[in-house]
């Protein structure tokens, strides 16, 4: 047998039982990748030179200003997250709609999305949700594993609204604009809310005793004291989204310099709530630090991994294996991916499957002709679920560290899986409705090369003979001319089908 057939399974395997022993993510791919590289020079499977490629790829990943977004969008968010501002959403919006079955529930959907949208950290919003929320729910009747799982949901749906750093890392590895990416997922994150919404009010009509509403002692905001309390935490919200998103969107800044300016705003915004000290500023800088140390460190293990599996021909090994199992086709192949990537989640984390699993699947997705941007907002969605997972989500870890101690681990666990499944729900909805994702992105220019027509240069005189008689108006296509073809558009592809 030529080694080449049993190279790139054998680096497979063998980083599946690094990862199952628990051994350090980032050390075990580069360690793996440098000794499989050994070895293929060894059996002659790739040249010496060959690995000459990677002091480029690890000065290719230190000197990418894309990845400089990362710090200040985790900066901004553990500034927001002892700024005061989700105190003022959350109790606004409780007042607001208190008085309806759920009220609470759908103030911290509401609440984790604008959140969501400023923040792009999911500790954040599940820990200041939690904090402020979940004794509240307790204190009036809720039932806990209703509250525990809205709760952990809601600040899941941060990692599909932009400014969220899982996209900013799918768009590294795809190479892809950010901002597309973030055009994209506007509506995957708005039908992610209206489906939460949805889950509650058909809840609150079968089971209204989990979720009663306020009691009328409760609400003691009314009229124009309640608008301005609900205006006092919108505006600033809106100004700071504007301030991040809108600058990417209108194409006035990137988005590390948009990330840039939201930390000057969250520091403002602690300011104004005089929450602002040296040691909020310090531990924020310290989560930062590990957060960012922690993604540079994985993307180059994983980067000495890619590019010695690549070398081996891993990515027509991939190819192959989809091709066993029938996933030939684009619908097929983005099912058995993201049922993949579901059960991948309950070991690995967003980062992991990023920088490990997709650079493994780009090549294929583009053989099959599926759109970047719908495959990475795909992956992305269904990557928010490994915050959810039953026993290792990220989302129960941080809420059952803030949770009292009469809420049982049981009931966040046994709480988190409806919105689990609400989560898939939305992947096959992406799945069968590309144009959720491609339907704000810019369109291709329409066009045939064959309609170019290039000309020279032409004497005024000769011009002035040329020119239709009406003067202004351009010549009108002779019969004969084709008409330029349109661009394919990704989301057509089921239309064909």
């Amino acid at each position: 047998m030529n080694p080449i057939d049993f190279m790139a399974p054998a680096m497979f395997a063998a980083l599946v039982a690094f990862l199952l022993l628990g051994l350090p993510v980032a050390f075990s791919l580069a360690a793996l990748g440098l000794a499989s590289g050994l070895v293929a020079i060894e059996v002659g499977l790739f040249p010496t030179q060959f690995m000459a490629n990677l002091p480029y790829r690890v000065f290719g990943i230190l000197s990418n200003e894309l990845l400089l977004s990362i710090p200040f969008f985790t900066l901004m968010g553990a500034i927001l997250e002892k700024s005061g501002l989700a105190e003022d959403l959350l109790e606004g919006f409780a007042q607001a709609f208190g008085g309806l079955p759920g009220g609470l529930a759908y103030a911290v959907i509401i609440v984790g999305a604008i959140l969501g949208a400023i923040t792009g950290t999911v500790a954040a919003s599940v820990i200041a949700m939690g904090v402020i929320a979940l004794p509240v729910m307790q204190r009036y009747g809720y039932n806990m594993r209703l509250a525990t799982g809205v709760i952990a949901a809601s600040g899941t749906i941060t990692q599909v609204i932009p400014p969220s750093l899982v996209l900013i890392v799918l768009a590294d590895q795809l190479g892809k604009s950010v901002g597309d990416m973030y055009l994209g997922a506007v509506g995957p994150s708005i039908a992610q809310v209206l489906i939460f919404v949805a889950f509650i009010f058909v809840m609150s009509l079968l089971r209204p005793k989990s979720m009663p509403p306020l009691p009328p002692e409760a609400r003691t905001l009314r009229g124009w004291p309640l608008a301005r309390k609900v205006m006092a935490g919108v505006l600033p919200s809106s100004a700071l989204i504007f301030v991040v998103l809108g600058t990417i969107f209108m194409g006035l800044a990137t988005p590390t310099e948009a990330g840039a300016m939201g930390v000057v705003g969250a520091i403002a915004l602690a300011a104004l709530h005089r929450r602002l000290d040296w040691g909020m500023v310090r531990d924020g800088m310290a989560s930062t630090m590990e957060i960012t140390v922690m993604v540079i460190f994985i993307l180059i293990g994983a980067t000495v991994f890619t590019l010695v599996f690549q070398g081996v021909d891993g990515a027509i090994w991939v190819e192959h294996l989809f091709t066993a199992v029938g996933a030939d086709d684009a619908v097929t192949f983005l099912l058995v991916v993201n049922v993949m990537i579901f059960f991948l989640a309950f070991f690995l984390d967003f980062f992991e499957i990023a920088f490990i699993v997709v650079p493994l699947l780009v090549p294929m997705a583009n053989k099959l002709g599926i759109d970047l941007i719908w495959f990475g907002v795909l992956l992305c969605v269904n990557m928010q679920t490994s915050f959810m997972h039953p026993p290792f989500g990220f989302a129960l870890f941080y809420l059952r560290g803030i949770a009292p101690k009469e809420v049982k681990s049981s009931d966040i666990y046994m709480g988190a899986l409806p919105w689990v499944g609400l989560q898939m729900l939305l992947v096959g909805i992406l799945v069968f409705f590309p144009g959720m994702v491609t339907g704000m992105l810019d369109k291709a220019p329409t066009g045939s090369l064959d309609a170019v027509e290039i000309r020279g240069d032409e004497t005024p005189a000769a011009s002035d003979a040329q020119a239709p008689a009406t003067g202004g108006e351009s010549r009108a296509p002779a019969s004969g001319d084709a008409a330029p073809a349109p661009a394919p558009d990704p989301a057509d592809y089921f239309n064909k089908k």
